[in-house]
């Protein structure tokens, strides 16, 4: 039997989250977003009521709760606001791989600086040169003696200008393709290690992206992730699988207030003498915005229960992550649509959301790897 209800503990923690994103973050979020605001005391709140990095083991410190609690809670706070959703996630994507590949030892010192002392870190895979190609990626890591010596940059790393701690990519061995790739624990105030600006991105400004640089930076031989240097590509990629169902439940949040918001302008706005919404045209548009969020959402449960189970999930987030920020994109337009000439206007919400939408079809893998990823599943046994 398959059953869509969620268990009393999973309707609590999702109220819990719809509460903190109703009271913490709907209400500062259109200036966040104005004035490019990081908003790390409403980030650090969030984590002190145990509504962040939830997937962190007990025996660590962490809630040791499963992807499918953390995609209730990550849908309420991207309905929030996404941005603030996505600055918040990126400390949960970078431990992904430490909880999925570190040593024991690793594992009870970065992840218990998450779960008990708030520390904020960044996943920093991305280069200028490597976006969806990961193999194209040019930062190395030598070893020397006790310790590797890092040189390379990357791009467009989230939250980059507040964490603690980066998990990065580097080959060990350029010769040996994806086997010659590591992963390593780099504290963000190792000597060589600097930052750049601030980028301006079209949406979601609140969330902080930089690039890092790597001068001949210098770490101990044991913040190399895991036991072999050969295991780094897996292990990053394997951290897709937790983290596209949230991106995906991110999506979903996005597209629900967007929904929510071109619903009730479709209730308040009268043309012809009536609502907007009794217009066939307009309530065809909000039906079909529905259908795609119990879709997004039906999906995104999907990939994350599997996940817990422990079912390889790979093709299902791909399609809960390719589909739910498709329909973000299509519903925030709609939205846009819904409210007319207002609709382009700042000062209504809906122009920030479709501002935001954008990138969830980009990172954690575009629309289109995405399908690359699924053809490859569904051909791979033919």
């Amino acid at each position: 039997m398959v059953d869509f209800q969620l268990d009393e503990m999973q309707e609590m923690l999702r109220e819990l989250a719809h509460e903190f994103a109703v009271d913490e973050i709907r209400p500062h979020a259109e200036h966040w977003d104005e004035e490019s605001v990081y908003p790390k005391e409403v980030i650090q709140m969030a984590h002190e009521m145990g509504l962040l990095n939830l997937h962190i083991p007990e025996k660590y410190g962490g809630p040791g709760l499963g992807c499918m609690e953390e995609v209730l809670v990550n849908e309420e706070l991207a309905w929030g606001d996404p941005g603030f959703a996505t600055a918040a996630y990126a400390t949960a994507l970078a431990c992904a791989p430490i909880i999925t590949g570190a040593t024991e030892a690793q594992k009870d010192i970065w992840l218990r600086k998450v779960a008990e002392e708030g520390a904020l870190a960044s996943y920093a895979i991305t280069e200028p040169g490597a976006g969806s190609d990961v193999a194209a990626i040019k930062t190395t890591a030598v070893r020397e003696g006790d310790e590797y010596v890092i040189n390379g940059s990357k791009m467009w790393i989230t939250g980059a200008g507040y964490a603690d701690f980066f998990f990065v990519l580097a080959k060990t061995n350029p010769d040996a393709g994806y086997k010659g790739m590591s992963g390593f624990i780099v504290e963000s105030n190792r000597e060589g290690l600097s930052l750049g600006k601030k980028e301006t991105n079209m949406g979601q400004r609140c969330s902080d992206t930089r690039s890092i640089s790597f001068d001949n930076v210098r770490i101990p031989a044991n913040q190399l992730v895991g036991e072999s240097e050969s295991g780094g590509w897996m292990n990053a990629m394997s951290a897709f699988d937790l983290s596209r169902p949230n991106i995906a439940a991110h999506a979903t949040g996005l597209s629900r207030a967007a929904y929510e918001h071109a619903l009730q302008y479709s209730n308040e706005r009268q043309t012809f003498g009536k609502p907007l919404h009794h217009h066939q045209a307009i309530q065809f548009m909000l039906a079909d915005m529905k259908t795609d969020i119990e879709a997004s959402r039906m999906l995104t449960w999907k990939s994350a229960s599997e996940a817990d189970v422990g079912v390889k999930n790979t093709e299902s987030a791909a399609h809960a992550k390719r589909f739910a920020s498709d329909a973000a994109m299509k519903i925030s337009t709609d939205a846009v649509q819904v409210y007319g000439g207002y609709g382009y206007s700042e000062e209504y919400p809906v122009a920030r959301l479709m501002r935001a939408a954008k990138v969830m079809q980009i990172y954690e893998g575009s629309s289109q790897v995405q399908r690359m990823i699924i053809g490859r599943e569904i051909t791979k046994n033919l």
